[in-house]
């Protein structure tokens, strides 16, 4: 146990110094090539740090096991919205373009709302997998061509790094995050079962937390410096990317019945993200007492979900 626990930590450092080179990187690369960093937020560091939800929703399908699929995919979201922005906010406020409110968050309470709707009938099948997938690929289409007509990218006072240094740090973090992440989820489960705890709190806790623990980290980094557009953008991407492609991928291989996860669960992760959209819409800012109120909100489901257990 004691070398799982030592496993815990390196894992832990291993995000935290990820998503910093991340953050990093990402951010030189939007100078670099004068995108804005709320486009390489949605892109490239959502697409990194979704990695493990990928990771685990995929082998779950190629297993014949895809239902735990759902379930990652809709806690981790509702973590990403309540606990990540919230913690992220009571960090430092974070300010939101006018553009993000009224276009891209927009998108991930479609994407939700698409999620709940085809769920219904407790069954998501190849066709439904398909459209999801459809909707992934309008989401990139919208969100490059963004690129190319939105606004410049903000001038930092940071040393401009070489675009090549850059893509190697990006490159650097997501790895991190992605072995970091997964020795973390991997020891402490090997930790919960010594200690007799249930599969079903790991998967709720454990799981759950570690596959979301990228996102935590490279927000709460990308607003400690200041760049907010990182912060959030990176928590929409990776709602976005989690339900349209991830969802849509494991249900075209392997269709699958939706299981465990409840009305009340799906409630959560469409009012989570749509109590960011109304925060942010008010003076365009999440404000420390309302990333406060997000990370109370959370707590107090997580408490309902284990005591349910």
């Amino acid at each position: 146990m004691i070398f799982d626990i030592l496993l815990i930590i390196a894992g832990v450092a291993m995000v935290l110094y990820g998503a910093d080179r991340l953050t990093e990187g990402a951010s030189a690369l939007a100078r670099s090539m004068n995108v804005p960093e709320i486009i390489i937020g949605l892109t490239i560091v959502a697409a990194g740090t979704s990695a493990p939800e990928l990771f685990v929703s995929m082998v779950s399908a190629l297993k014949g096991t895809p239902d735990m699929a759902i379930g990652n995919v809709v806690g981790s979201n509702t973590m990403n919205a309540m606990l990540i922005v919230g913690c992220a906010a009571m960090v430092a406020p974070m300010t939101i373009s006018k553009s993000t409110v009224r276009k891209d968050i927009p998108f991930s309470v479609f994407a939700s709302v698409l999620l709940v709707l085809l769920s219904l009938n407790s069954f998501l099948g190849r066709l439904d997998g398909i459209f999801l997938l459809a909707g992934f690929a309008l989401f990139m289409y919208y969100t490059l061509s963004q690129a190319k007509v939105g606004e410049t990218a903000s001038v930092s006072e940071v040393k401009s790094v070489k675009p090549w240094l850059s893509a190697f740090f990006v490159l650097l973090g997501l790895a991190l995050l992605v072995i970091g992440s997964n020795i973390f989820v991997d020891s402490a489960s090997r930790v919960a079962y010594s200690l007799g705890i249930s599969e079903g709190v790991v998967g709720l806790t454990i799981v759950a937390g570690g596959t979301s623990l990228p996102e935590l980290a490279t927000s709460v980094v990308a607003a400690r410096k200041g760049q907010s557009a990182i912060a959030i953008g990176n928590v929409i991407g990776s709602n976005v990317f989690n339900i349209l492609l991830i969802l849509g991928l494991t249900a075209t291989i392997s269709p699958m019945q939706i299981q465990g996860v409840t009305l009340v669960d799906m409630g959560m992760m469409l009012g989570s993200v749509s109590l960011v959209w109304l925060f942010s819409y008010t003076r365009y800012t999440v404000e420390r007492w309302e990333g406060a109120l997000l990370v109370i909100g959370y707590l107090v489901y997580l408490g309902w979900l284990l005591s349910n257990v």
